[in-house]
């Protein structure tokens, strides 16, 4: 595995783009060229390195002149640090968090915001209960606020919205911004509006100046009017934050949350079968292709990982598969957080359907195939082996979560 060479598409982005403040930093160091003679010629001022009293100095052990020991090592690149110590106005997000990490639709979401904010404002974020992110700095969140409590757990949007008014009341943003989703920001965010006696404007894709453009007529149409201070955006609606990152500095609530009886009670998630959610909407993708020569395991662990089942073309070619369960470009373009990909070399069509993923898995025989050099993690053997030890690992976990319940 740590032989295979990967690719960073956002580094060869980098690299071609001039603009960018890390092009420079991403340019490798030419030593030696040919000549129009052919002569080989050195670049002597590049060989060797700046010493502490200032003087040049001169590396013999090759370690400067493009040797094994360079070219294996990674370059780390720090991106610049924008800080925002008084800031002029707020802008502020409250991102779905769905598994209490951000989507990519959150992401979007705060490079929206970034562009709102320009250089005199801030970003702030409004988290409820604990969260696993670590990526904060580099999505552009200056500030912080988590509102931690056991009342915001679960089906809480009467307690959010009670919280997200104390938010308001404190800082008195210039706009809120949330996801305009089926993950719990749209309702949110409506719920929200009518708090405040405000009018939102819902499903909007682009920003410019001081209007805003939403999605109407079942999608069909655009609509445009002037920018509100409550906006519920689409997926897409910016570009991530990709040149910089943030203090992400921690904020309070200067006073505490006032405590009410809610009127709605959660009762807990309702048990789906995964064959009956939609290939566009799965969140945990199994998908089979060419490799899988056990169809009866493949569903075995699909059912026992609770996942949606899925399939490349060349399965569903083979009858192995519902036509409706096709993956790729020919198929269904998926976006879930997690896809599994067992038995799939990757087709280009196959990769595009699945570019919106944010973690892929691979199980192939084949350490040089396109589908394990995109995957995020490769597990290289036969795959009925992997199957069958990943349905005794689940089942153990499930067993050892058990007996400690009990």
């Amino acid at each position: 595995m740590s032989d295979i060479i990967r690719r960073d598409p956002r580094a060869e982005w980098i690299a071609r783009n001039r603009l960018h403040p890390l092009h420079t930093a991403m340019q490798p160091v030419q030593h030696s060229w040919m000549g129009p003679n052919g002569i080989i010629r050195k670049n002597v001022h590049g060989v060797g390195f700046i010493g502490p009293n200032g003087i040049k100095r001169i590396d013999r052990s090759g370690a400067q002149q493009g040797g094994a020991a360079k070219r294996t090592a990674a370059v780390e690149v720090q991106l610049p640090l924008h800080q925002v110590p008084a800031p002029a106005f707020y802008i502020n997000v409250v991102p779905d968090m769905v598994g209490g990490r951000l989507s990519s639709h959150d992401r979007d979401l705060l490079g929206l915001a970034r562009q709102l904010a320009g250089s005199d404002g801030a970003v702030l974020a409004v988290v409820f209960g604990e969260h696993k992110e670590a990526g904060f700095s580099t999505a552009g969140v200056d500030r912080l606020l988590v509102l931690e409590g056991h009342e915001f757990d679960g089906y809480s949007p009467e307690q959010r919205v009670q919280g997200l008014r104390a938010v308001d009341n404190q800082f008195n943003p210039r706009h809120w911004l949330l996801p305009d989703s089926r993950s719990g920001g749209g309702e949110l965010g409506r719920r929200f509006a009518a708090s405040l006696k405000e009018r939102p404007a819902t499903r909007v894709w682009q920003i410019k100046e001081q209007t805003c453009i939403g999605r109407a007529g079942a999608g069909q149409e655009d609509l445009a009017r002037p920018l509100p201070r409550l906006i519920l955006a689409a997926a897409e609606c910016a570009d991530p934050v990709s040149d910089t990152r943030h203090e992400v500095l921690p904020v309070e609530l200067s006073t505490s949350l006032a405590r009410s009886l809610p009127r709605i009670e959660d009762l807990g998630a309702v048990a789906v079968d995964p064959a009956a959610i939609p290939m566009a909407e799965a969140e945990f993708i199994f998908s089979g292709g060419n490799g899988v020569k056990d169809w009866a395991l493949f569903h075995q662990t699909a059912a026992a990982l609770g996942a949606t089942e899925g399939a490349s073309r060349v399965a569903v070619d083979d009858g192995f598969m519902a036509r409706d369960r096709q993956v790729g470009a020919s198929g269904t373009w998926v976006t879930a957080r997690v896809y599994v990909a067992v038995g799939i070399s990757g087709a280009i069509q196959h990769l595009q359907g699945i570019g919106a993923c944010d973690k892929v898995v691979a199980i192939n025989l084949d350490p040089g195939c396109d589908m394990i050099k995109r995957a995020d993690l490769s597990v290289i053997g036969e795959s009925a082996a992997i199957l069958q030890a990943l349905i005794e690992a689940v089942e153990a976990y499930r067993n050892g979560a058990k007996r400690d319940a009990a």
